[in-house]
């Protein structure tokens, strides 16, 4: 325990990702005094190289407590830190933390299992309960979490209720690579007509795998520039997922919460079909949960 109240002194919250990991020194106050990001992610770490991966992060911003999150609890990372099933709020992670040693704690994954549906999140429940907690989300509202695997998740009394993942980033990026479509996806992604009327499109029709073969054919046949290709492309995709995200039982207006260049495309997909939609920014998310975390260690 001794240890454990040393953690309000301040200590170092990580987001250990597959292929990055961002750390931030947070003081006794609870401000964040240094950051860094590098693409030392979870796959980067040879095996039995967590505890020397974890010396670098104290080289670079002191010799403090480490929170971990992210795919470092998963089944290939340090030490794996069992899912928390729904309904899961901050109180439940923080009792099911996982401790590799004394001064580090890993956040546990948050699991669902309802109607023959299994999902999991890892990394994302930080974000998400962080912001419940900072007040800057509906106890009881709807959220998405745009990513390689896309969340939408209902929250109920300030917990994770129930939650469905979308495989858009995944599939943006092997139609980008090994695709027909290919050459034509090289190009930014811009929010543009070409953007909003694919994202239109998509959520008033169940028509995807042909309408991405229509890209090259438009491109072809001098119906499309091909500079907007990539933007009609993310656009189809990110509409497909909010026509499945806005399927969910619930009015609620739409948090999307991440990284600002993600967010701000789901929130004009979702406006597309007359939705309200707020974006909030997944680093400040995850600093808030993590704050909450660490208050509970040790009481």
């Amino acid at each position: 325990m001794a240890e454990h109240a040393r953690w309000t002194d301040g200590f170092i919250a990580v987001d250990w990702g597959t292929t990055n990991r961002r750390a931030y020194r947070i003081g006794a106050k609870g401000e964040c005094e240094a950051e860094f990001e590098d693409d030392k992610g979870m796959l980067a770490v040879p095996g039995g190289g967590f505890p020397a991966a974890v010396a670098e992060i104290r080289e670079r911003l002191g010799d403090h407590p480490l929170l971990l999150a992210g795919m470092v609890g998963s089944n290939r990372g340090w030490k794996e830190a069992p899912y928390v099933p729904v309904p899961a709020g901050i109180d439940d992670l923080a009792k099911a933390l996982v401790w590799p040693g004394e001064r580090e704690a890993i956040v546990p994954g948050v699991s669902t299992l309802k109607n023959d549906r299994a999902d999991v999140m890892r990394g994302e429940e930080v974000q998400l309960l962080g912001a419940v907690c900072a007040g800057k989300c509906d106890e009881d509202g709807l959220v998405c979490h745009p990513g390689t695997h896309n969340k939408w998740v209902t929250l109920r009394e300030g917990k994770i209720s129930d939650f469905r993942t979308v495989m858009t980033g995944e599939l943006f990026s092997l139609l980008k690579d090994h695709s027909i479509l290919a050459d034509l996806l090289q190009g930014p992604v811009d929010l543009n007509d070409a953007f909003c009327t694919a994202a239109r499109f998509a959520i008033a029709n169940e028509a995807l795998p042909a309408e991405l073969f229509s890209i090259r054919a438009r491109v072809l046949l001098g119906q499309a520039k091909k500079e907007d290709a990539a933007s009609y492309a993310s656009g189809l995709l990110i509409g497909t997922d909010v026509r499945i995200g806005l399927s969910l039982p619930t009015s609620a207006q739409v948090t999307v919460i991440g990284r600002p260049e993600l967010t701000r495309l789901y929130a004009e997909a979702i406006r597309q079909a007359n939705r309200l939609a707020v974006e909030l920014d997944g680093e400040q998310c995850f600093l808030a949960g993590a704050r909450e975390i660490a208050k509970r260690i040790g009481k």
